[in-house]
């Protein structure tokens, strides 16, 4: 049953039940089915999928699931009791068993194909059969959609076993890997940057597979031994699962017209991507053209602020692919992910990333995927002149776009009210000279300290460094000296009144976070849940879902601090491969 809690006005649901009356399919009701899909959803081989815009598939569900965690904050935003989280009908289906599952939820889940873009170069080598027909979501399916407090969910599980898009590998994920999206996606949404969400996340307490990875102390690029680990399956959630990717395929084929369907499949999918994600922004009754136009320019928006924001908190996509690209707009897929600890404008935590999807050109990455998302709707426009010239305005503007909210990000962060080219440039040449802790350094800023001692927190020990440490703290004091002389202009213009330094210390900490999700955390909470025990996987949930919070002085002890210099090169722990 449903019903209202004093505390908590919208409706608790308590029971899978409950969780059943809310269903509404709307990717399987409106879009086209594969004709060559089974009905039951046993479709776990790799194979080619030549038309459809998803795939019927029932998951693998894991053997002897056990509950790790779900997301409490989440689950309140739905209005789901805590309870359900442990419940034996919830885990069953979270884990990946449907049959049991009462009317109307859906006995099969949903897998969907994309086509690949690494940096606006299009691929098919990743496909088995070099044609991109097989490629798409090899583990990840979507088993429930549905309208909760007047928002649409999807809600997908990730490690469910084997799709038609499997490439031949076992569509499972193992707990390492779980634990790091688990706590990402939450962390990411309480630092204010949009993202797809947790759910839940069990284990399996029997069934292990074998992934390469890094034995201890190892300082190897990539993984020198294979591992037994346990698997486990994670529920991500967002609006839609719609990716670049999605509409890069079906316009692709439309291109190509590869199947007498394809054009207007590919007019599908875009007109749902719009309902589901540009639904309160673009207008039901305008034409197709005019909605495409319009969708271009609010994806723009969205993506644009998107990798802004990611720099703003030190974060890292590492393989931002267009099939890692929401079309959405927000976070998708924490696979190769990291934040750093060092300011580095190449850092990057995966591999095999390179520097095309290092840190600080990430903005170029997003342009390179707006690109191919540009490609893929112009095959729409081909008979409106007009709205193709006005798609190719948009595109033509991303980098100006970009280059805006980069520099808005970067005015927030100093406490300017307006970007300052030879500030922002003397700092950034003196944080990798020193170098700094990126989100250390910011947030002692944001005291607005009177000399540097309180920024020396934030300052790696270095032979450069020691060697140069007189001339280098001279050099800081200078720039401390001209920031304090600027940072008490108020953002609200030129004739407002100066912001008092509570105000404007209590503004910088709102966009510089004290606490980010340090691969050195992440890995021991993993390694303690390897063994059973999950208490700082929780830990490490609580304390990263308030990010801008002082917390203990505990804590602080505990999760404010450099990395210590074992940790530096350390495979597993300052890289790592895609091994998931």
């Amino acid at each position: 049953m449903t019903h209202r809690d004093s505390e908590n006005p919208l409706p608790t649901i308590t029971t899978l039940d409950d969780l059943a009356t809310l269903a509404d399919y709307s990717l399987m009701d409106t879009l086209s089915c594969d004709p060559d899909a089974t009905a039951n959803g046993d479709d776990h081989m790799p194979r080619q999928v030549f038309s459809g815009h998803y795939v019927p598939v029932s998951p693998t569900p894991i053997k002897n699931p056990e509950y790790v965690t779900h997301s409490k904050r989440f689950f309140r935003e739905l209005g789901f009791a805590d309870s359900l989280a442990e419940s034996p009908d919830f885990i069953r289906m979270f884990s990946g068993d449907l049959t049991h599952v009462p009317e109307p939820l859906s006995k099969v889940g949903w897998a969907t194909g994309y086509a690949l873009s690494i940096f606006g170069t299009e691929y098919v080598q990743q496909c088995p059969f070099q044609t991109g027909n097989g490629y798409g979501d090899g583990r990840a399916m979507s088993v429930f959609e549905a309208v909760i407090n007047g928002q649409r969910w999807e809600m997908q599980l990730k490690g469910g076993g084997r799709t038609p898009y499997c490439r031949g590998a076992d569509g499972r994920a193992v707990l390492r890997s779980s634990v790091r999206e688990f706590l990402a996606q939450e962390h990411m949404h309480a630092l204010g940057v949009p993202t797809s969400r947790s759910l839940s996340l069990y284990v399996s307490k029997t069934e292990t597979v074998n992934r390469p990875w890094y034995s201890e102390g190892s300082y190897m690029k990539d993984p020198d031994v294979l591992i037994s680990e346990a698997v486990a399956i994670s529920t991500r959630v967002a609006p839609s699962f719609l990716r670049v990717g999605q509409l890069e395929l079906f316009s692709r084929r439309a291109r190509k017209n590869e199947h007498p369907q394809a054009m207007a499949e590919l007019e599908m999918i875009v007109l749902h991507l719009i309902d589901r994600e540009y639904g309160e922004v673009i207008d039901k009754n305008l034409t197709i053209a005019e909605k495409v136009v319009l969708l271009a320019r609010e994806f723009r928006s969205r993506l644009t602020l998107l990798v802004a924001n990611w720099i703003r908190v030190g974060y890292c996509q590492g393989n931002f692919n267009s099939d890692n690209c929401a079309a959405g707009g927000f976070t998708l897929d924490y696979g190769p992910f990291g934040f750093c600890d060092v300011y580095d404008p190449q850092f990057q935590p995966w591999t095999g990333g390179g520097h095309h999807f290092s840190f600080m050109n990430q903005p170029v990455a997003a342009e390179r995927n707006f690109h191919m998302f540009w490609t893929a709707l112009r095959p729409l426009l081909v008979s409106n002149q007009d709205a193709m010239e006005q798609l190719d305005e948009i595109r033509s503007g991303f980098a100006e776009v970009m280059q805006s909210e980069m520099e808005a990000m970067w005015a927030a962060k100093l406490g300017f009210d307006a970007f300052n080219r030879e500030m922002f440039n003397e700092l950034e040449a003196l944080m990798q000279q020193t170098p700094v802790d990126y989100t250390i350094f910011f947030r002692e800023l944001s005291s607005l300290p009177d000399d540097i001692g309180p920024l020396k927190k934030s300052f790696y020990s270095r032979s450069l460094y020691d060697a140069n440490a007189e001339e280098i703290e001279k050099r800081w004091s200078q720039w401390l000296e001209k920031w304090q002389a600027l940072s008490v202009k108020t953002t609200g213009g030129k004739d407002a009144s100066p912001l008092s330094r509570v105000a404007l210390s209590k503004q910088m900490k709102l966009v510089n976070p004290k606490y980010n999700l340090r691969e050195w955390f992440v890995v021991p909470a993993y390694q303690q849940a390897s063994m059973g025990n999950y208490d700082l996987v929780r830990e490490l949930q609580e304390i990263m879902t308030q990010p801008y919070e002082e917390q203990s002085a505990e804590i602080e002890q505990k999760f404010y601090k450099l990395k210590p210099s074992e940790f530096f090169e350390a495979g597993g722990l300052s890289h790592y491969s895609c091994s998931s």
